[in-house]
């Protein structure tokens, strides 16, 4: 087989490239994943690098699962030892092999979102904070982002000194990593970090992975944070055979850590870097891709590329205004209807994307009146479901009895007469003499103290003793209904005989389902592998092509999906790009920027760009301008609809006025065109023409001057950053005199 045969001159050229650092700017749809697969396979067959020494890392199980299948196709025999995989998954494997050396338990349990968040609660009463002074999910976020920094709980203690909230924070965050430790347990942060801790202290384990994967490959290099970047650079350096692909314009998770830095520095991390741009589109349509380019262009923190296409030009990209919400949801259920009822469209042939989920819930509504099938991504997970955390509960004690908070959750569920002040007292005799609740509740002496309990407390231990050996010889699937029977959960729910109760009961059928299929198809399975496997799951796993709905979802969700027909709704100043980007600085407005580009690429053949004239949300009526991203697109892209008020000029009602720009006032929800309201200010110490000194760009020359309500919009041309648009006051521009 000729492996570069059907390439285009540049995909053959990054397949060909195998030695040293490669870095492949991948534009969307431009055929990465066809590159990265037979860049493996030429490995393999060409170079005959053994397919051991091969280590190929994407962001999503979706992602590992195609490209392994894509390379057994290319490759056949012998491609099962390719480590193909996520970050995290590689780094479970690497922990489960050696965690022990820096002191926890290969059985060690992890942690989701839900028991991070119950972990957090217990440190905030143990240190009795206010909860409303330490919001739960704020304090995960910050300790969140130390870990992606490798920042350590003592790290961050010596860097908070002298800030008293910082210093509380420090208190919560070395609280719930001592948690985290007693309980044998991970959150998706530490797999990461521990993994780098593990190379970094152990550098003959380092040595071993660097000796195993002489070849590196990191597929969607612009969304690695400060950990993800290190565990790389340490598994690369010794042979420099690194190849990461990405593209710095679909950069969209800097709120979770990701550092576009790492992907635009990367010829400056790898010197004699060889880089290979990748432009040439399979995916859409001249216009879709004339419209991406036209937005993106406007980013100065990128690398210069341009999407092409030899695709058909494609039709006019479908610009809707609407009254508000309804209307907007309105206008999508009815195109979509038409589309069906009159091209023979299908459902799954549409997605409809928004900037927050809260967006999704009149579009729900209304897809339900027009009997529209939809399919909500991001909504309740399965496996938060209270009936699958619960039998997972079981399946983690069973495994890893050390994990207190998972044995919490199951003592008493269902009911057997273990209240709360039992576990209490158990809980600090554990404390007390530093062991697990499990190790105390299963010692006969110590459990005898806890008097009308004692019987109660035995029986759970001695039942879940028994369900311990019976997951050494059975399957997983044989496991779970063995904790069903045995536990009497099934039972329960069946009694209930309640519509809830009936969808629980499908949800633990499906549970259990998944489970077979992990037993039949995993090469070694084990209760340890399907909890691995079911804790680091994402929302894009879930997403089958083949069910014929139409898809909801946030345009973060829609990264590395394609659909014929996309809509974007909530194209408006204050909704997409958001409120908090625009306040913040121009970094922000950037990202969302990147991630229209991401919205308008996900479209195949025609794309709906929607906004509303008002709109309620969070309870507030917003009266916002048409967003700037639909302001940067051509005139002749676009086709403005039946609402467009003047036929004359394609973008009216949606270019804004010379003297005006959009306000957005979060608590009154209201916006003003009004000049009026600016000039009640007081005047800017300078004018159009003026020199002024921004703190992060330098020095500049004012062009323009906006009203902008309470502050102004001035657009200030840097010499060495281009054109930025800034808020005069909250920017603190500073007149050169």
């Amino acid at each position: 087989m000729n492996l570069v045969e059907g390439l285009n001159p540049k995909q053959r050229e990054a397949v060909l490239q195998t030695e040293g650092p490669v870095l492949i700017l991948a534009g969307a749809g431009s055929g990465k994943t066809r590159v990265l697969t037979h860049r493996i396979a030429y490995l393999i067959q060409e170079k005959n690098v053994h397919p051991w020494k091969i280590l190929a890392i994407t962001f999503t199980n979706k992602a590992a699962k195609e490209m392994r299948e894509r390379v057994d196709h290319l490759v056949g025999k012998g491609t099962e030892e390719i480590w193909v995989s996520t970050f995290h998954s590689a780094c479970v494997k690497i922990l489960r092999r050696d965690i022990d050396k820096i002191g926890y338990n290969r059985s060690f349990s992890i942690y989701d979102t839900g028991d991070q968040k119950s972990l957090i609660k217990e440190c905030l009463k143990e240190l009795n904070y206010n909860e409303k002074n330490y919001p739960v999910s704020y304090v995960l976020g910050e300790i969140s982002n130390q870990k992606n920094e490798l920042i350590t709980a003592v790290e961050y203690e010596k860097n908070a000194k002298g800030d008293f909230r910082k210093e509380r924070l420090a208190n919560i965050y070395k609280l719930y990593q001592k948690k985290l430790e007693s309980n044998n347990a991970l959150d998706f942060d530490d797999i990461i970090f521990k993994t780098v801790e593990l190379f970094i202290y152990h550098p003959e384990v380092l040595e071993y992975y660097q000796n195993r994967f002489e070849y590196i490959m990191v597929d969607e290099y612009q969304d690695t944070n400060t950990a993800q970047y290190k565990l790389v650079k340490l598994l690369a350096s010794k042979y420099q055979n690194l190849c990461v692909v990405g593209d710095d314009d679909q950069s969209i998770y800097g709120w979770r850590g990701a550092n576009i830095r790492n992907i635009l520095d990367f010829e400056k991390d790898f010197k004699n870097a060889k880089v290979i741009k990748l432009e040439q589109n399979y995916r859409s349509t001249k216009i879709i891709l004339d419209a991406a380019n036209a937005v993106i262009k406007n980013n100065f923190g990128r690398k210069s590329k341009a999407l092409w296409t030899e695709n058909e030009q494609g039709e006019l990209i479908d610009v809707r205004e609407t009254e508000n919400e309804h209307d907007e949801a309105e206008f999508v259920a009815n195109e979509i209807v038409k589309q069906i009822e009159e091209e023979g469209r299908e459902y799954k042939d549409f997605a409809v994307l928004y900037r927050t989920n809260a967006q999704s819930r009149v579009l729900e509504e209304h897809f339900i009146k027009h009997a529209i099938p939809y399919r909500l991504l991001g909504g309740v997970r399965f496996y938060e479901r209270k009936e699958i955390k619960d039998l997972l509960g079981y399946l983690r004690v069973i495994q890893n009895p050390s994990d207190d908070l998972s044995l919490k959750r199951i003592i008493n569920v269902p009911k057997r007469g273990i209240g709360d002040t039992t576990i209490g007292k158990v809980e600090d005799f554990a404390s007390n003499y530093d062991m697990s609740f499990f190790d105390a509740i299963r010692d006969v002496e110590i459990v005898s103290q806890f008097g009308r309990a004692a019987s109660k407390l035995k029986k759970f231990a001695d039942l879940i003793g028994a369900l311990q050996v019976q997951a050494q010889v059975g399957s997983v699937m044989e496991l779970i209904e063995n904790v069903l029977e045995r536990t009497g959960y099934l039972k329960e729910l069946e009694n209930e005989n309640t519509e809830e109760s009936k969808e629980r009961i499908q949800n633990i059928k499906e549970l259990i389902s998944k489970a077979a299929d992990y037993d039949q198809n995993a090469d070694e399975p084990s209760l340890e592998g399907f909890l691995e496997e079911v804790s680091l799951v994402a929302d894009i796993d879930n997403y089958d092509e083949a069910n014929n709905a139409v898809v909801l979802m946030t345009l973060h969700s829609a990264k590395g999906l394609e659909f014929p027909y996309v809509f974007i709704t909530g194209m408006e100043e204050g909704i997409f790009p958001s409120y908090m980007s625009i306040v913040e600085n121009e970094d922000a407005v950037e990202e969302e920027r990147r991630l229209c580009y991401v919205g308008i690429t996900r479209a195949r053949q025609k794309l709906y760009l929607c906004y509303a004239k008002s709109r309620m949300l969070r309870g507030l009526t917003q009266y916002n301008r048409c967003s700037r991203f639909i302001s940067e697109l051509p005139k002749d892209l676009i086709s403005t609809g039946n609402k467009t008020k003047k036929a004359a000029d394609p973008l009216a009602g949606i270019r804004p006025k010379n003297k005006v720009l959009h306000t957005y006032t979060p608590y009154q929800g209201a916006v003003s065109n009004n000049e009026n309201i600016a000039s009640e200010n007081t005047p800017l110490e300078f004018e159009c023409g003026d020199l002024v000194k921004h703190l992060k760009f330098g020095i500049g020359t004012v062009e323009e001057i906006r009203y902008a309500g309470a502050d102004y919009e001035v657009t200030v041309s840097f010499p060495k950053f281009g054109s930025k648009k800034l808020m005069a006051r909250l920017a603190k521009l500073k007149l050169v005199q």
